[in-house]
């Protein structure tokens, strides 16, 4: 018998301070059997990172949301569709093989990449090459120590704060936050 996802409830409170970004997101997070909390959280992290996308890609008319993400390869970890069924930006989180991202970076207008393992650093020394040529493709690194932070915030119900200002994301709960800096690699 295959295992459940195990779903996660979280309310987002967003201030992107760089791009005048103000809102309010409930969220319901599925988190895959084989998914650990850490990823989970930085799929939340994509999503703060870019919740500003909406509105200066899409003038407000599109969803932004999760995708299958582990569940089926085929879809990303999260994405922004605007109501012609266009895909504006996928979000992928982890270090995935060259081939998927050159394929969702044929659908999609922009497609950003968010690396945060302890190996995230020997998968792109092998990796920057093959990805070289991707346009509308970025890559970002998210610091190991950070991410394991993150992965205590983790709770089957949340209430979170984000703040990003100057390129650094702010996240916490009532009793802790975690700074999250992400680095350019591409």
């Amino acid at each position: 018998m295959a295992l459940k996802s195990t779903v996660f409830k979280a309310s987002l409170q967003l201030a992107d301070i760089d791009h005048a970004c103000y809102t309010d997101h409930a969220l319901t997070l599925a988190r895959h059997p084989s998914e650990t909390d850490e990823r989970m959280m930085v799929r939340l992290v994509a999503l703060a990172l870019n919740a500003h996308a909406l509105q200066d890609d899409c003038g407000g008319d599109g969803q932004l949301a999760f995708g299958a993400g582990l569940s089926d390869p085929d879809e990303p970890d999260l994405w922004l569709r605007d109501f012609t069924g266009r895909t504006r930006l996928w979000v992928e989180v982890g270090q995935p093989e060259d081939k998927p991202v050159a394929k969702a970076c044929g659908k999609a207008d922009r497609v950003r990449l968010y690396c945060f393992s302890h190996a995230a650093d020997i998968w792109w020394r092998g990796m920057e090459g093959k990805l070289a040529r991707l346009q509308n493709l970025e890559v970002f690194r998210l610091p190991t120590e950070s991410v394991v932070e993150l992965g205590r915030l983790a709770q089957r119900s949340m209430q979170l704060q984000a703040t990003v200002q100057e390129g650094v994301l702010t996240l916490g709960d009532a009793q802790r936050s975690v700074d999250i800096e992400p680095i350019r690699w591409k």
